[in-house]
């Protein structure tokens, strides 16, 4: 996962290091980082279960709008 970037021929060390920055963003490193930067903790049980439940409880409202909406 190394992101690196030589010189080619006469580039300037501005347009270098833009193109060294866009390397990095497309490999998605920067993200990567900031989420190890961070201890996240498990989720408990009863936390999965109401996220759980939610997501079911959004899920039908919006299939009902999407079924009145097509009307």
């Amino acid at each position: 996962m190394a992101v690196y970037a030589i010189k080619k021929g006469d580039e300037s060390n501005d347009r270098l290091q833009s193109r060294f920055k866009r390397q990095v963003q497309e490999a998605r490193f920067i993200k990567l980082l900031r989420e190890r930067r961070t201890h996240k903790k498990t989720l408990t049980r009863r936390l999965q279960r109401i996220r759980a439940l939610k997501r079911e409880q959004y899920r039908s409202e919006n299939k009902k709008t999407q079924f009145y909406s097509n009307m």
